[in-house]
């Protein structure tokens, strides 16, 4: 038996990098993770902040053990969170580093692991974008410039509908944003086939569960702030836009991205509206789809007039895409519905890992 891919997560202390450690764990092919921390800060290690001195998760020798964080863990051993030492991961062999980080910190990490041949998948949006001007939303100040520059080049996007012959040889992907992957697989077979009125203008109508937001809490993700509420927010300036634009080849100018936020944990429903060139029958739009996705397992097109529905995708790693064409086969409404944390972030993750080793997309995902 050919020996088991060794792997480490950092980050699997927050809900995508949770997901992630859990799909990791019951996968055949990889060894139980590596899981790492951020070496000990006060200031900026989240466990820190959990409480006064001593975090609740750690023991007394100061040794911190996932499963105390998330219970949900408890019962199948312990899961301690290592101090991150690059020299350790040598040691003990790791290949593939998963980042499930805040921007800046996958920022400043790749281009070490890079240096010492570790392959690596970033959850956040450290690395997806290649223009300056899009980029420019995130503040990055890169300690070597031309070695950053250098590494967004290479950076492959992994949404692996779009990017699967890229991502088997990619040293570093890019794993795509939960809002940018349902609005980009609902619009990618339409603007291939040249039957969107790009002049006409795209709106993207997405909502998302609160844990899209993270795990660090803020006043709009309070209890009293959600609950029995909907909201919009970074109206014409949510870092996923220009996610969108590069992979759908498009200006920002010619989509119109409104993220809000639902009163549940989990899920992303996108709405999304078009106009088209001339007036197109139902069957053909249908089609349309179909043969794009053809043999893109984790892409369910539903039957026309099926809509997805949140929960028709959650805890999977599916894209449900549905449609309807007003009477006059030309105004488009596309919906586009995904689990968050699974498609979104950590299902993907695992999905890009599985065409970088030549595995079933499929493995340890079903």
């Amino acid at each position: 038996m050919a020996a088991k891919l060794k792997i480490a997560v950092l980050g699997a202390t927050g809900y995508s990098g949770l997901e992630l450690t859990r799909l990791l764990l019951r996968h055949p092919l990889v060894d139980k993770p590596v899981l790492l921390r951020r070496p000990d800060n006060q200031n900026s290690d989240p466990l820190k902040k959990m409480g006064k001195g001593r975090a609740p998760s750690e023991n007394g020798n100061g040794e911190i053990n996932l499963a105390d964080i998330f219970p949900a863990l408890s019962g199948n051993g312990k899961y301690p969170l290592e101090p991150l030492s690059w020299s350790s991961l040598k040691q003990k062999g790791v290949e593939l580093l998963f980042l499930a980080t805040p921007h800046e910190v996958s920022r400043a990490l790749v281009p070490e692991a890079a240096a010492r041949g570790i392959r690596v998948i970033d959850l956040s949006g450290a690395w997806r974008l290649k223009q300056a001007r899009h980029r420019a939303i995130y503040g990055f100040t890169d300690a070597d410039e031309v070695t950053a520059a250098e590494l967004t080049r290479k950076a492959v996007y992994g949404l692996p509908e779009l990017n699967g012959d890229q991502i088997p040889a990619a040293t570093i992907v890019a794993n795509p944003g939960c809002y940018a992957t349902t609005v980009i697989l609902a619009l990618a077979p339409l603007l291939k086939s040249g039957l969107v009125d790009r002049e006409r203008g795209i709106i993207a109508d997405s909502k998302s569960g609160v844990s899209g937001a993270g795990k660090e809490p803020s006043p709009r993700t309070h209890f009293v702030s959600v609950a029995d509420n909907l909201s919009a927010y970074a109206l014409f300036a949510h870092r996923h836009l220009g996610e969108i634009a590069e992979q759908l080849q498009l200006r920002t100018e010619e989509v119109t991205f409104t993220p809000h936020l639902l009163p549940i944990p989990r899920g992303i429903l996108s709405t999304v509206y078009v106009r088209l060139k001339q007036s197109t029958q139902p069957a053909k739009i249908e089609t349309c789809y179909r043969d794009f996705y053809k043999g893109k397992y984790f892409v369910r097109v539903f039957a026309n007039p099926k809509l997805p529905e949140i929960q028709f995708s959650l805890n999977t790693n599916y894209c449900d895409l549905g449609f309807c064409l007003a009477p006059d086969g030309e105004r488009l409404v596309i919906v586009s519905c995904e689990d968050n944390l699974i498609k979104g972030a950590a299902g993907q993750a695992v999905q890009n890992m599985n065409l970088m080793y030549g595995w079933s997309e499929e493995a340890g995902l079903l």
